[in-house]
C-alpha cells in the first residue's frame, strides 16, 4: 500500500469517526483538512529521512574510494619494489572495497527511486490539499449562508408551537391588564361614593343607620334651637324699636345746651 493510499484511508477513517459524532460540517471540513496537512508533513519527514540515508551511503562510498585509490598505489609500490605479495594483498583490498562500493551503488540507486517517488506523492498530496481547502471554504460559505437563510425563514414564516406560546401569553396579558384597569376604576368609584368609609368600620348596616338616626336627630334638635334663636331675634329688633322711638321722643325735649354736652361726650368716648 503506498503512501497516498494509506494517507487516504487513515483520513477516511478519521473522517467517518468525526461525522458519527460531529454537528457542524464546517468543523468537520476543518479537521479534515488539518489531518491532510498533518499526514503531508510527515511524508516531508520521510523524504528528508530518505535523503539523510542516501548521504550517509554516498559518504562512506567516497571513504571506499578513496581506500580503492590508495591500495592501488600500494599495489605499485610493492610491484616496482619486487614485493609481489604486498602488491596481491593490495589488490585484494582494493578488490573487497569495489564490491563494497558495487553495493553501495546499488543501495544509494533504491533510495534515490524512493526519494523519488515520495517527492512525487508530495506534490500530488499538496495540489490535492490545497484544492481541499477551496472547496472546504466554498461548502463552509455555502453551509453558512443556508443556515443563515433558513433561520430568516424560521422568524419570517412565525409558525409552530413556540409563536403559538407567545401569542396566547400575549392574551392572558391583555386580559389581566384589562382586569386591572377595571379593579382600579372601581376602586375610583368606591372611593369618591364614600364607601370606603364604611369599609374600614367595625359597624354593620343596623349600627350605620341608628348612627345615621342619632345624627339626623341632632340635626334636627339644633335646626329648632337655631330657629328659636332667630325668632328672639326679631322679637327683640321689635322692642328695640319702640324704645328708640320713646327716646326721639325724650330727646326732643331735651335742652339744646345738654344736647350738645352729650354729643361732645360720645365724640370723646368715640
Amino acid at each position: 500500500m503506498g503512501i497516498l493510499s494509506r494517507t487516504s484511508y487513515i483520513i477516511k477513517s478519521k473522517l467517518n469517526s468525526i461525522l458519527n459524532r460531529a454537528e457542524d460540517p464546517t468543523e468537520t471540513l476543518d479537521y479534515s483538512y488539518e489531518q491532510m496537512r498533518d499526514q503531508l508533513q510527515q511524508v516531508k519527514r520521510g523524504i528528508a529521512d530518505l535523503t539523510t540515508q542516501k548521504k550517509r551511503l554516498e559518504m562512506q562510498k567516497r571513504r571506499l574510494e578513496e581506500n580503492v585509490e590508495k591500495h592501488n598505489e600500494q599495489a605499485r609500490t610493492a610491484v616496482k619494489q619486487d614485493r609481489e605479495d604486498l602488491a596481491r594483498k593490495a589488490l585484494e583490498k582494493k578488490k573487497a572495497k569495489m564490491n563494497q562500493i558495487e553495493e553501495l551503488d546499488r543501495q544509494i540507486s533504491n533510495l534515490q527511486n524512493q526519494q523519488d517517488q515520495l517527492v512525487e506523492q508530495k506534490d500530488t498530496l499538496q495540489t490535492r490539499i490545497e484544492e481541499f481547502r477551496t472547496k472546504k471554504e466554498t461548502m463552509k460559505a455555502r453551509y453558512s449562508a443556508a443556515e443563515a437563510s433558513t433561520t430568516v425563514n424560521e422568524a419570517m414564516t412565525a409558525t409552530g408551537e413556540e409563536f403559538e406560546d407567545v401569542g396566547r401569553a400575549i392574551e392572558r396579558a391583555e386580559e389581566r391588564t384589562q382586569d386591572m384597569e377595571a379593579r382600579s376604576a372601581a376602586m375610583d368609584e368606591l372611593r369618591e361614593t364614600g364607601a370606603f368609609e364604611d369599609v374600614l368600620t367595625d359597624k354593620d348596616q343596623i349600627d350605620q343607620e341608628l348612627d345615621d338616626l342619632a345624627t339626623d336627630s341632632g340635626v334636627e334638635a339644633e335646626l329648632e334651637t337655631l330657629k328659636s334663636e332667630v325668632d328672639g331675634e326679631s322679637s327683640g329688633t321689635t322692642s328695640t324699636s319702640a324704645e328708640s322711638a320713646t327716646e326721639s321722643e325724650s330727646t326732643e325735649a331735651v335742652d339744646p345746651d345738654v344736647e350738645a354736652e352729650l354729643s361732645e361726650m360720645q365724640d370723646e368716648d368715640g
